[in-house]
């Protein structure tokens, strides 16, 4: 009889021990799961702020970066007032609108009348009340700009030795210097607008992994912005050695190139944030993943 009641009461024991024990695996096991749960959120918030922190990067540079390819100011020429009634002027301004206008030529004009100089545009302007322009008659003195698109011809076209003359040889580091400082902008929009729609994908499928192609493809897109910028001045340059710039005649770099100089570090920012988000978060998902199976 005694040997039953200290059965009993053992049995007893072991099964508030067992009790007890699952209370505590199951409390653990509720703090683990909310504990991370609010770790899993944090991380959420961190890696979207800066997912939307690149997206507004990004599209503050494709702005900056189409408003530059579409402006006429990458360079500006400051220079003195001309004689309205100069045969030299009428004959500068025809050649300057002509479609078999050389290098030399459109430069030659774009000194004399503050030219601008975009990628594919060059512009003059010009006061409207010169004889050979406007009826005698008028005497209103205000300043016209007109300009002439580079055809796809020209954008192309070798650069001379010594511009203006076609035996002098061609300079092919001039040539293409300019062949990509035209091409490389267009490069760099269109790999942004790819990097768009790839992140806009990311965002359907609730995924921050897809963003590294977004991050890598604005990474190549500020390098070709760069190489454009790049390209650019060593073309200026280039050029200003050949055909030196007349006396109280002044250039400098407009606000179009600006735009072009700006865009590609708020690039190579996007792409870094873009990277970094995707990454770390690919990363501690599977550390977390890991911790919540053991």
């Amino acid at each position: 009889m005694c040997v039953v009641r200290t059965c009993d009461v053992y049995v007893r024991f072991q099964c508030c021990l067992f009790q007890c024990a699952g209370d505590r695996l199951e409390s653990k096991t509720s703090v683990s799961v909310a504990s991370w749960s609010s770790l899993n959120a944090r991380m959420d918030n961190r890696f979207a702020t800066a997912f939307v922190i690149a997206c507004v990067l990004s599209l503050i540079s494709t702005i900056y970066m189409a408003a530059s390819i579409g402006t006429d100011f990458w360079y500006e020429y400051r220079s003195p007032v001309q004689e309205n009634s100069s045969d030299l002027n009428k004959s500068i301004w025809t050649d300057f609108a002509s479609d078999e206008a050389d290098e030399k030529t459109y430069n030659d004009a774009l000194f004399r009348f503050n030219g601008t100089m975009g990628l594919w545009r060059r512009c003059i302007t010009i006061p409207q009340n010169t004889y050979w322009y406007s009826p005698p008659e008028r005497t209103e003195s205000f300043d016209v700009t007109k300009c002439m698109s580079f055809t796809l011809n020209e954008q192309f076209m070798e650069k001379f030795v010594d511009p203006g003359n076609h035996n002098s040889g061609i300079d092919l580091l001039r040539t293409y210097l300019w062949r990509c400082q035209f091409l490389l902008p267009f490069v760099s929009l269109g790999l942004m607008c790819f990097g768009a729609v790839i992140g806009f994908c990311a965002c359907i499928c609730r995924s921050l992994y897809p963003t590294i192609a977004t991050g890598i493809l604005h990474l190549l897109a500020g390098l070709c912005t760069l190489g454009s910028v790049s390209c650019y001045v060593a073309g200026i340059e280039l050029l200003h050695q050949k055909l030196e710039l007349p006396e109280n005649v002044s250039g400098e770099f407009g606000w179009s190139f600006c735009l072009a100089c700006v865009s590609a570090p708020l690039q190579f920012m996007a792409s870094a944030l873009f990277i970094w988000a995707a990454h770390t978060n690919r990363k501690e998902y599977t550390l977390m993943k890991a911790y919540r199976v053991a």
